[in-house]
């Protein structure tokens, strides 16, 4: 069990889960508010959700040893 967080760490690919259960919660919101009429706008659910997307893009970028400049670029985009 160990091994294979350390492995999800490692690849980079935790950041990706993070990013499919995010867009699963964007889908989520998206029927409540279609089928519901209530809660939060899902282009505004997005919009509001781009600065945390480019921080996870940059840790992906930081795990996964990428150059500096890609990591600033993504942490940039979040502001």
């Amino acid at each position: 069990m160990e091994s294979m967080l350390s492995e999800l760490f490692e690849s980079g690919r935790i950041v990706d889960l993070i990013l499919i259960l995010l867009v699963i919660e964007w889908l989520f919101v998206s029927f409540i508010y279609f089928y519901k009429g209530k809660g939060i706008a899902p282009l505004n659910f997005l919009f509001h959700s781009l600065p945390g997307v480019f921080v996870f893009l940059g840790l992906r970028e930081a795990l996964t040893g990428s150059d500096w400049q890609m990591i600033g670029l993504f942490l940039g985009l979040s502001f």
